[in-house]
Parts: C-alpha cells; sequence; structure tokens
C-alpha cells in the first residue's frame, strides 16, 4: 500500500479494551487501488477497537467527500460519503466464515492492515447513480448526447464495438435466413 497513512494495527500486545485510531484518507490512499470510479477524496475514519478474549470488535464510523465521474455527462463531481460499519476479527486455524462482517484470521496472527477495509466501506457508500444535481451537467456533453452522433458519410454510425447498426423498419438478414430454413 502506497499511502502516508499507517493502517497497519498490531494487536498482540493489546490487553482487553477500547482503543480509538484516527485515519484521515486522502488522494493519495486512493491511488493505492485499481479502481477508476474512485481516485480521490478527503474521508475522515474514526475506528473504534474493542479487545476481548478471543476477538476484535471494530467500530468504523466515517464522513467526508469523494471524487466520481458522473454517469450521464461524464465528468468529474464530488460525492459525500459517510457511514457507520462493524467488523468483527476470529481467531481460528480451522474455521472459515461466510459472513462479510465476521473475518477469521489464524491464531498466530498479531496485526491487521485496515487499507482495504476502510477503502471498501467507502466504495459501497456512493450511491448507484451518480449524476450531477439538475443543471450540473457539462452542457456541451449532453447536447452531444442529446442530438446523437452521425458518422462522417452522413449515415448513422455503428455502436462502440464498430458494428453497424440497423435503420427503422430494416430486418436483420440474419433472421431471414433463419425463417426461410424454418419454412423448409
Amino acid at each position: 500500500m502506497n499511502s502516508e497513512i499507517d493502517t497497519i494495527i498490531q494487536f498482540s500486545g493489546l490487553k482487553p479494551g477500547r482503543y480509538t485510531y484516527q485515519y484521515p484518507i486522502g488522494d493519495s490512499f486512493f491511488k493505492g487501488f485499481e479502481n477508476e470510479e474512485l481516485r480521490e477524496g478527503s474521508v475522515n475514519f474514526e475506528v473504534v477497537l474493542e479487545r476481548r478474549e478471543r476477538e476484535l470488535l471494530f467500530n468504523f464510523a466515517f464522513h467526508g467527500t469523494v471524487k466520481t465521474t458522473c454517469d450521464r455527462c461524464l465528468g468529474a463531481m464530488t460525492v459525500p460519503v459517510e457511514g457507520n460499519e462493524v467488523l468483527c476479527v476470529k481467531f481460528s486455524d480451522t474455521e472459515t466464515s461466510d459472513n462479510e462482517d465476521v473475518l477469521i484470521l489464524p491464531e498466530n496472527a498479531y496485526q491487521i492492515d485496515l487499507a482495504q477495509w476502510l477503502y471498501e466501506y467507502i466504495a459501497v457508500r456512493l450511491p448507484m447513480q451518480k449524476v450531477h444535481k439538475e443543471g450540473g451537467c457539462d452542457p456541451e456533453m449532453l447536447k452531444y448526447i442529446s442530438e446523437g452522433h452521425d458518422g462522417e458519410d452522413g449515415e448513422a454510425s455503428g455502436d462502440e464495438s464498430g458494428c453497424r447498426t440497423l435503420g427503422e423498419g430494416e430486418s436483420d438478414p440474419r433472421w431471414a435466413a433463419l425463417k426461410d430454413l424454418l419454412e423448409k
């Protein structure tokens, strides 16, 4: 992880009790992940670790903003994110967990890196549809989208794969050939 903050918690020497950690997440943190949709932001995390005899309980509280791409105009936009999450860590050399909120670590584990958890908690709080508020989209891009794009020869261009698109009332010749086979 190429980040300015240390997200590794060494829990092996901690006595049972509560411990609080602050993580100011910035642009350098996001650049360590491969998601083009989420590359910049400023999010503050407060992580409370409750150390118990045989488990760790992490409570994540966070708020801030991230920069992402508008689904409508592809322009940059800032989205607020906030939330509370809980992660339970148990120790076992044989047990596995299907619960996404429970992490099983080997008995001899002595530390945990929270970076992936911090990132995922932010990512899942992004709205499903990311669009600018009314009037916030790039007007040139909206004009381009609403008019459609014609090829240089004036005919409708194909899709992004380069395939020709059918005009109105035109049928695909492959269906006609199939229909002929079925009629025989």
